[in-house]
């Protein structure tokens, strides 16, 4: 699960953090619902050394490639045939968007509305605008989400999350689940939880080495890690270098969007232990072409997001 940076990250994660004053993020009394994993062989947000070149540790290549809502350049995105395609690609990291329907079924979706990627607007004319929250599992089961992408997926679903995680099981892939505009749908972390815990996915081998919760909220990646603090979290987005002590607190992962980040900047993320006691990892966002995965693979990051993981594999020498 976690991956080791090259040496040359390592000394820049040494020298960029020289100085930088933490801050403790206040206290959340715990809640879990699973026993706490071992504990930490440091406190979270503390510096660490990172692995030396020739180390025990060092020998790793290219960073992890995620495929974006599956194979999203060659398939509808967040479809089953999606992370199908994935698999056949050679892939088993793919990640997916978890919302929530009005009669409390998740959906994989991306969008809180459905018009962009069903035929919601001729099915349903007159309920614009057409928001997931408004429509029941039911009515959203009839959709087609495959034709807009091309008419050899006429007639793909937008998946629940029970059927998504029969799937990636099935394929024996795994999964990097993003909560999406949690503030819409208050509870879903821990019906998120309860729907993975009854397809199997919360198991000691599963949350160990196949599964990552993240949310662009830090709130409720900070939820999950109180309702599960055994599971691998991560933020999405790009807090300035004072703040990210505050996160390590809750989170093992800070997966940001490639233009907002610098080598610097991952160096000073890489600086500091999550909330598992490990080194922070980034995950970089969404990067679909050669050049700009190199960019980010020599700024260090630990993954790249992307809808054509063939390209960025090819590119970076990736896994």
């Amino acid at each position: 699960m976690y991956v080791v940076r090259p040496a040359a990250a390592a000394a820049a994660a040494f020298a960029a953090l020289t100085g930088l004053t933490l801050t403790a993020l206040a206290g959340t009394a715990s809640s879990a619902t699973s026993a706490v994993p071992a504990a930490p062989t440091a406190p979270a947000g503390t510096f660490r050394a990172l692995p030396l070149p020739g180390g025990p540790l060092d020998g790793l290549s290219g960073p992890v490639v995620y495929a974006h809502r599956g194979a999203s350049a060659y398939a509808p995105e967040n479809t089953l045939d999606a992370i199908d395609l994935a698999m056949r690609l050679g892939f088993d990291w793919v990640e997916n968007d978890v919302q929530r329907t009005k009669d409390g079924e998740l959906v994989v979706i991306h969008d809180d509305t459905l018009n962009r990627t069903t035929d919601v607007e001729q099915v349903f004319p007159g309920r614009s605008p057409w928001k997931v929250k408004d429509f029941t599992a039911a009515e959203i089961a009839r959709l087609d989400a495959g034709s807009w992408f091309g008419e050899e997926f006429t007639g793909a679903r937008v998946p629940t999350l029970r059927e998504y995680m029969n799937r990636v099981q099935r394929n024996q892939q795994r999964l990097l689940l993003e909560i999406k505009k949690p503030e819409l749908y208050p509870g879903i972390e821990e019906q998120t939880l309860k729907v993975l815990d009854e397809t199997g996915w919360l198991d000691e081998r599963h949350v160990a080495r196949r599964l990552v919760v993240q949310s662009f909220s830090a709130d409720c990646v900070r939820s999950v890690h109180r309702l599960r603090p055994d599971l691998v979290t991560a933020f999405l987005g790009t807090p300035p270098v004072a703040d990210l002590p505050r996160y390590a607190e809750f989170t093992d992962r800070i997966n940001p969007w490639h233009t907002t980040i610098s080598a610097d900047w991952v160096a000073a993320v890489h600086g500091l232990l999550g909330a598992h006691g490990k080194a922070l990892e980034v995950d970089t966002w969404i990067v679909d072409d050669a050049a700009t995965a190199r960019k980010v693979r020599d700024m260090g990051v630990d993954g790249i997001i992307t809808n054509a993981p063939d390209v960025v594999q090819d590119a970076v020498d990736g896994f």
